[in-house]
């Protein structure tokens, strides 16, 4: 079980996800209608999972958290001192008590990040009352959807061939229907011409270049063989490849 709060200017919520052997999740969130200190809602969090816990029958649970002093407080290292905290303490040694074996483990906040964006969701709209939502699916997707994949032209011509030719000429390619005809002028409107080179222009109003596959592949290789020299780590080298103006 990893569990976690979060807070922002529309609200306090907390949350909790149980995963099981199986690496299934069972997500459990809930918004804070009251005053609290953190320490107070990262208790919540930490109940509400064990609740949720009890419910399915659980009986061996492994607890995670990133909130050092929960943690520890619950492993006995920590004594509870707030009067506030002793009373959660207390009442989660019972629930504690509903387990055949139970562990506390304390680990880095980028490690418990689906806790934290399941408390930050609940802490970002408001309800009235009890809300049921239907579990959040979340698959893993290997490539883009159809309608955003660019594939090269069967003719050879770069993608950006059309909108050239109607920047130079203004001419359409032949057999182009009124709605190709539209569809070119409004894509022009975004791009500028220099000679053969073309830009386009960003919403910051930075030119980017626009290269064909055959340039593309060139870029990204002298990128990744270090042509560009090595003055600057990976990451920051290709932030500026991409504020050289490349698109």
């Amino acid at each position: 079980m990893f569990f976690d709060r979060a807070s922002n200017a529309l609200g306090h919520g907390v949350g909790a996800v149980l995963v099981s052997p199986e690496r299934d999740h069972y997500p459990v969130i809930a918004k804070l209608n009251f005053y609290y200190t953190n320490n107070v809602a990262e208790y919540e969090a930490c109940v509400m999972g064990l609740q949720e816990a009890i419910e399915r029958k659980i009986h061996v649970l492994e607890v995670y958290g990133d909130s050092a002093l929960v943690i520890y407080q619950l492993q006995g290292e920590w004594e509870t001192r707030d009067s506030k905290l002793i009373r959660y303490h207390k009442y989660v040694s019972k629930l504690i008590e509903n387990f055949d074996t139970i562990c506390f483990t304390h680990l880095p906040r980028e490690e418990n990040q689906m806790a934290d964006a399941l408390a930050m969701l609940a802490a970002m709209f408001k309800v009235c009352t009890d809300v049921k939502i239907q579990p959040i699916m979340t698959n893993l997707r290997e490539c883009p959807a159809h309608c955003f994949s660019v594939e090269e032209e069967v003719d050879g011509k770069s993608w950006y061939h059309d909108i050239v030719h109607y920047l130079k000429f203004q001419q359409y390619p032949k057999q182009s229907s009124e709605n190709d005809k539209k569809t070119i002028r409004r894509l022009a409107m975004n791009f500028f011409l220099d000679r053969d080179i073309l830009y386009k222009r960003s919403r910051d109003l930075v030119l980017l270049r626009c290269v064909d596959s055959t340039e593309a592949r060139r870029i990204v290789e002298e990128v990744h063989e270090k042509i560009c020299g090595a003055h600057a780590s990976g990451h920051m080298l290709a932030r500026q490849v991409m504020r050289a103006g490349y698109y």
